[in-house]
């Protein structure tokens, strides 16, 4: 009898919550679905607005400048470098008018030569006849670049021809160490600092304190993204055409990298789909055939340049673009304006999204109807935090968006797809079919995958992006269809 009773009650305690919990939810709106759980590893915050950026650009400057050449002997004078019109703010001007971001000055290259007053060498801007020694073209380069809002990087060059301290293991990672803590404690709010391995085999062998260094750079100015062949925050793509994989992973495991090692090219170009950290790729190229200003050279084509884009930035990567000044100490104006006319043919192309006209369908959505990762958010302005997502797989490995023309009309040669990377990188392979025809055979998205098509598409009605294989549900932050008129393949009909 006592079970009895006691069951009952327990029946009118379960009746009564549950009555409870409905009048609860009806006094109150819906309860969000949220998000899916994230995939590791993940961006930290200043690696998301750096790859937000897309193209950067590098400076080459210094005495090289002058003797005509690539690589100094670590020999020249400094008498040799007297720039008669050098203005960082001309400099800067020219990058704002390209809508570039950061801008990255060679502070030192390897042979030695200081673009600031260090304290602890005379082979610098103190014994040049420029500004009769007393000129500081770092800190004019930051002034000119915080005026324009732009923010600032540096290089420091490992390898110094020049310090006899060279080949000294101790002696001379102090005076690296010196210089780098003069640096970051001169010129504040710096938001990348660039190292490499660029050394000739011939030269002499010392071991570079890297560990040390990248402590010492994070100590004094914490948001900074530290460059190098092992990161810490950016890797780099492992050539110095612009060119990423065709596979390219934002993850990578560092305990497989080496600065300096020609064995790991091919691991940084793809990065790694089980890599444990984040390290997005950054694509190093220059406007020229040469990385310093040389008077027998010209800037790169339009179609050059487009090429490099599609290939770095449209392969997950950001472009860092050199653009070397000249003897004078200004950007040629052929390099100017070959780079505005760039920034214009990005905008060109990207300015319209043929999608937005369309209806866009989806094989699912996470938290049905009523949820918040509807396909509209693949067409909105935010490209990190607004997304598309499908339900949770539950076996199902095909997920896919449909982008339907509402007049049959669709002419086109770009496609773009975005992920959202703050959830972690996702998807391995993906397909895409124009009008059920597959066009598209690929891999990795990231952050920002363009297709440039091989010829035109026209009058087309339905195009389908099929994600195939991923880690976890695909999230999609943008998607776009998009004409580039700077584009001519080699299998283009000419129009009469």
């Amino acid at each position: 009898m006592g079970r009895v009773l006691w069951r009952s009650s327990m029946l009118v305690s379960v009746i009564l919550v549950t009555v409870i919990f409905q009048l609860s939810i009806g006094r109150h709106e819906k309860v969000a679905t949220p998000p899916p759980l994230p995939i590791l590893p993940l961006p930290s915050y200043s690696q998301l607005k750096w790859q937000q950026r897309e193209i950067i650009m590098f400076l080459h400057f210094g005495v090289n400048t002058f003797s005509d050449r690539e690589w100094g002997s670590g020999h020249e004078k400094a008498s040799i470098f007297n720039p008669s019109g050098l203005n960082a703010s001309q400099w800067a001007s020219v990058a704002a008018e390209a809508g570039i971001s950061l801008m990255i000055l060679t502070a030192k290259h390897h042979d030695g030569f200081c673009l600031w007053p260090s304290k602890y060498t005379p082979h610098s801007v103190i014994s040049s006849p420029w500004k009769s020694g007393k000129g500081d073209v770092v800190q004019d380069f930051v002034n000119a670049a915080t005026a324009q809002r732009i923010d600032v990087g540096i290089y420091l060059s490992p390898w110094d021809k020049h310090d006899p301290r060279y080949g000294h293991d101790v002696p001379y990672n102090e005076y690296y160490l010196a210089q780098l803590q003069e640096l970051l404690n001169k010129y504040q709010n710096i938001r990348e600092i660039w190292f490499d391995g660029a050394k000739d085999p011939k030269a002499q062998n010392v071991s570079y304190y890297f560990s040390d260094w990248f402590s010492m750079v994070k100590e004094l100015q914490s948001s900074i993204n530290i460059f190098s062949d092992s990161g810490p925050d950016v890797r780099w793509v492992g050539d110095e055409t612009g060119t990423a994989g065709n596979t390219c992973w934002s993850t990578i495991n560092r305990t497989s990298l080496s600065i300096g090692n020609p064995d790991i090219t091919e691991y940084l170009n793809t990065g790694d789909p089980r890599g444990t950290d984040w390290l997005p790729a950054e694509c190093d190229v220059s406007i020229r055939e040469g990385w310093f200003w040389h008077k027998s050279e010209s800037p790169k084509k339009l179609s050059e340049l487009l090429d490099i884009y599609y290939n770095s930035v449209g392969k997950n990567c950001v472009l860092l673009l050199n653009v070397p000044p000249n003897t004078t100490g200004l950007i040629s104006d052929t390099d100017a304006h070959r780079l505005k006319e760039f920034r214009s043919a990005i905008n060109t192309i990207f300015h319209h999204n043929l999608a937005e006209s369309c209806s866009i369908k989806v094989s699912s959505l996470r938290g049905g109807k009523e949820g918040v990762f509807g396909p509209e958010n693949m067409l909105d302005s935010d490209h990190l935090w607004s997304y598309w997502a499908p339900m949770e797989d539950g076996g199902k490995k095909e997920h896919w968006i449909e982008i339907r023309s509402r007049d049959g009309n669709l002419r086109f040669n770009v496609i773009r797809i975005q992920e959202a990377i703050g959830f972690g990188q996702r998807i391995k392979e993906h397909e895409i079919y124009v009008d059920g025809k597959v066009i598209i055979n690929a891999t990795t998205v990231g952050y920002k995958r363009l297709h440039r098509l091989l010829q035109d598409v026209e009058h087309a009605h339905v195009v389908t992006i099929r994600i195939i294989n991923a880690r976890g549900v695909p999230l999609i932050s943008s998607i776009g269809l998009h004409f580039d008129p700077f584009w001519h393949s080699r299998l283009t009909v000419p129009r009469k």
